[in-house]
């Protein structure tokens, strides 16, 4: 039953991340039918802030790079450069050495200086992350940090379906260069975390299974990160994520915001304030006590244009009052935050509101699509399979600095599994956001309207929901429409519609996005750049 348990609530979490693309298809068949008898049982002021708190101090990289290395190690026959921290003992940065290798040697974008290797966290956990420089001026560019979901899905997913330097091609046995890069007006940084994600991994298996565990791995990387290469800390940054990113974003946010406060009274740290300017939030899961409800309004409405059912239908009905039960047992898991209140909360709700769409067959993650399992493979997009061959084979390896040894995944489902059985995905991080907003840092959220998984119509709620001190401003904004050209030159289109409380792009701002699901930057490319170089420019997004 224990058993059972757990690969229930593996199934169930992994429907709102990228974990959901094996888990919807491979576990499902072998699980639901085991489990479905046991489930049916069952005041801020409204001003604008003061200047920002935050700060950063422009460092030299003399002073910081001669302390930090700490050496040379040979990995699986790939030489690192070592590393280290006097604030952060048990982490070490370790850097690929191949900063001079000939353009052929380089992945996926040849043409631009690429950083690549791991922060070990002890001896025997290791996190891996690649940096690609901006394409267009990256001694100015802003720095963007990018990180899929899950937990437990590899950031090499979003670089190579979405938005890196390069796409997946020939069914996984080559690349083909991306127009529409993140990397074309930003410096663009691609993490795989926790711990056991992608070509991360753990000699022991250890274990992080909270995103408040994670948001600490993350700092600390930052932190080493930054001090290795002091040229980036400087720059503005961007922590931009996908799907369960709307619990990571915010955590990070919450964890660096925090750490730039402690460091305002220990000027004489070790460790440096990081220059957070925006957080990016795109088609994520933030506060639960908002999105699961709209999943009936977005199966059943009629104004929904993407609807599933009929609004007089018995599985609107069902759907309505199992909503209910997923409200009172959510309120339950707001009250006690514990694992014993939130675990059932999101066993249920998961299960109960997302069942009956599941079974329509349409990939939920694009409504407009059908997912063929023979033809698109278990995760109902045959790239995500490709890019398990790419990135397993060993010269792609060797390129990106991973060992041998090091077998990558796109999702893994222990990590899942590990999250949901701490009910991590039933809080609401969208309460993180408010002293960050206070202080300054600009926040977006954006959304694909043809998503089920975390629906636009949920996100747009949360965002007028939450306490801020633009709550007032973001209730009262003016709805007005994005436009964006399709091709360089070509006349701009309407691709969607924004709000926004504050000057420019907005201090916080809904950004609702057409003819786009769960992955933005993969069905509406030249969008979703055009949406990021207007964000971090600060700069109207809509007319």
């Amino acid at each position: 039953m224990a058993r059972l348990a757990v690969l229930v609530a593996v199934l169930l979490l992994s429907m709102c991340a990228h974990a959901h693309f094996a888990m919807l298809n491979a576990v499902m068949d072998r699980v639901l039918s085991s489990a479905q008898h046991a489930f049916h049982l069952l005041d801020r002021p409204n001003s604008l802030p003061s200047a920002p708190l935050r700060q950063w101090i422009p460092h030299q990289a003399e002073e910081a790079v001669e302390w930090l290395k700490a050496g040379i190690e040979t990995q699986g026959g790939i030489a690192y450069q070592k590393l280290v921290h006097p604030s952060f003992p048990d982490y070490k940065l370790r850097v690929a050495m191949d900063d001079d290798a000939p353009k052929p040697t380089k992945f996926c974008d040849p043409d631009v200086k690429q950083i690549k290797g791991y922060l070990d966290i002890r001896e025997d956990a290791h996190l891996w992350f690649i940096l690609f420089e901006s394409r267009s001026n990256p001694a100015e560019d802003p720095l963007v940090l990018w990180l899929n979901g899950g937990p437990g899905c590899s950031s090499s997913t979003g670089m190579l379906f979405e938005l890196g330097p390069c796409w997946v091609s020939e069914q996984g046995f080559n690349t083909k260069y991306n127009e529409h890069s993140w990397n074309s007006k930003a410096n663009l940084l691609f993490l795989d975390q926790p711990l056991q994600v992608g070509y991360s991994y753990s000699d022991t298996k250890e274990k992080v299974n909270t995103s408040d565990k994670s948001a600490e791995d993350v700092y600390a990387f930052l932190q080493l990160f930054f001090a290795s290469y002091p040229k980036y800390a400087d720059l503005p940054f961007t922590v931009a994520a996908e799907s369960y990113g709307g619990h990571y974003a915010p955590h990070i946010g919450a964890e660096i915001h925090r750490r730039n406060k402690e460091l305002v009274s220990a000027p004489h740290s070790d460790a440096r304030p990081i220059r957070l300017e925006t957080l990016m939030i795109g088609n994520g899961l933030t506060d639960p006590q908002v999105q699961f409800p709209s999943v009936v309004e977005y199966a059943c409405s009629p104004e929904n244009k993407y609807h599933l059912f009929d609004s007089e239908s018995q599985v609107c009905e069902q759907l309505e009052k199992k909503s209910h039960i997923c409200s009172m047992l959510m309120d339950m898991c707001s009250k006690f935050e514990s694992p014993l209140s939130c675990v059932p909360a999101g066993l249920y709700c998961w299960g109960s509101l997302y069942g009956p769409a599941q079974d329509t067959g349409v990939n939920l993650y694009d409504v407009r699509r059908k997912c063929d399992r023979e033809q698109d493979g278990s995760l109902c997009y045959p790239e995500m399979g490709h890019i398990e061959t790419l990135l397993n084979t060993p010269q792609i390896k060797s390129q990106l600095g991973v060992p041998a040894q090091v077998e990558f995944q796109s999702c893994n489902m222990d990590v899942n599994a590990d999250f949901m059985m701490q009910g991590d995905s039933m809080h609401n991080s969208a309460l993180l956001l408010e002293p960050l907003l206070a202080d300054g840092v600009r926040v977006l959220a954006y959304a694909g309207e043809a998503d089920f998984m975390c629906n636009a119509i949920g996100i747009h709620e949360w965002i007028l929901a939450f306490p801020n001190v633009f709550h007032e401003a973001i209730n009262h904004a003016t709805q007005k429409p994005l436009f964006a050209s399709s091709d360089s030159g070509a006349k701009p289109r309407k691709v969607g519609y924004s709000i926004q409380a504050g000057p420019g792009a907005g201090n916080l701002t809904f950004a609702w996005i057409q003819r786009a699901g769960h992955m933005v930057p993969h069905d509406q490319p030249s969008v979703a750049l055009h949406l990021l170089n207007t964000w971090l420019a600060n700069e109207p997004l809509a007319a």
